[in-house]
């Protein structure tokens, strides 16, 4: 991360610009102070969309959340009532008990002993077992985008399959076989939903693209530049040069010389930003079980035909 802080940076503009260098920015009302803070601001937001910034990408991982517990039901109405204790339940619950269908859902807690539910239940039960599993959880407050494949069951040790689409949730819902050994995520509205619900406690986790470009002066991570001492995870190159760029265009100058230049600068950062692999024209199959480095030149024991 840079420790070039936005004063800095917008005095380094103002300087190639041929503008009065400000000693202060946030606050500052001056006019051409104020819009190159704006265009700075646009530049982070938009740097975001541009590459996979190893210091914007974060790990988030959860518990799952279940609860045991009794309730009473008939197959003529769609509440649960009976519940010694609604406290820890909310709209992000299924319910499973006997008669009570696939995939129901919480969609009100009603009172400190009762819910309702999405579905009338096909048997009643008076003080019946039933099974509360959270299946939907909510994204980190600075989620930006999922990082594909690093959805992970990590205490089955099994990578978890999706996201899945539309199509197939309805029929993981609907369907007569939706269930399996893995389990399957989508990303529906401010949520993580899984499919099918778990027991309490399985850890599950991924990463992510945060949207926390920037960083204050006691590195509390902030979604944009509001006070001078303000720093970012971007180059400060790429940031000048994206800033005097908008700054052309805002003004209706001529953009060539500096949208090339800021475009070689963009590219040099996005390609040292993280390592890459070394790909071969010629790549061989390994050889970490038995291959032509491992296997005994006598001893394969009798044969039986």
């Amino acid at each position: 991360m840079s420790t070039t802080t936005m004063l800095q940076l917008v005095q380094q503009v103002t300087a190639e610009l041929g503008l009065p260098i400000p000693a202060t920015v946030a606050g500052n009302p001056n006019q051409d102070v104020v819009q190159i803070q704006a265009l700075m601001n646009a530049t982070g937001y938009e740097l975001l969309r541009r590459a996979d910034w190893r210091e914007l990408t974060k790990q988030h991982t959860f518990y799952t959340e279940a609860i045991s517990t009794t309730g009473t039901w008939t197959s003529s109405a769609y509440t649960i009532t009976g519940i010694p204790s609604t406290a820890a339940l909310d709209t992000t619950y299924q319910v499973q008990g006997v008669g009570i269908p696939n995939a129901t859902y919480i969609t009100s807690v009603d009172s400190a002993s009762q819910v309702t539910i999405n579905y009338e239940p096909t048997e009643g039960q008076v003080g019946g077992d039933l099974i509360f599993q959270k299946v939907k959880y909510a994204l980190p407050a600075d989620y930006n985008s999922s990082v594909n494949r690093t959805h992970w069951d990590k205490s089955k040790r099994w990578e978890m399959l999706g996201p899945e689409s539309p199509q197939q949730w309805e029929w993981l819902l609907s369907g007569y076989i939706s269930t399996g050994p893995r389990i399957r995520y989508r990303l529906l509205g401010p949520y993580f939903q899984i499919w099918p619900g778990m027991n309490a406690g399985e850890l599950l986790g991924f990463e992510y693209r945060s949207v926390s470009w920037a960083r204050s002066v006691t590195g509390a991570p902030k979604t944009s530049f509001t006070a001078d001492t303000d720093t970012c995870i971007y180059p400060d190159r790429v940031m000048v040069l994206s800033t005097k760029l908008k700054y052309f265009e805002a003004k209706g100058f001529d953009t060539t010389a500096i949208f090339r230049d800021y475009l070689m600068e963009l590219e040099t950062a996005i390609a040292q930003d993280t390592g890459a692999a070394n790909l071969s024209f010629a790549p061989r199959p390994g050889t970490v079980l038995i291959g032509y480095d491992n296997i005994p030149d006598s001893g394969y024991g009798a044969q039986n035909f």
